[in-house]
């Protein structure tokens, strides 16, 4: 999943060797922290955060089969 997140983000960011992914996990939930350069955050949020929420939709959908609900923080 760590894998999926950072092909999907490095081809928006300009600073590709800034991109860190912590993984946190939960009793039911695995929490994903994704953080950009300061000038990238805009670029994966992107406007009313649709590119946000497309990440969050594939990562989701990537995770449906896991026994654990699986979120994905920005930052």
């Amino acid at each position: 999943m760590k894998a999926l997140i950072e092909t999907i983000v490095t081809p928006l960011v300009d600073h590709p060797e800034e991109i860190e992914v912590n993984v946190k996990e939960e009793n039911n939930k695995v929490v994903y922290h994704l953080t950009v350069h300061k000038e990238d955050v805009g670029k994966v949020i992107g406007k009313n955060g649709r590119i946000a929420k497309a990440i969050r939709t594939v990562v989701y959908a990537a995770g449906s089969d896991a026994s654990k609900r699986i979120y994905l923080d920005i930052m």
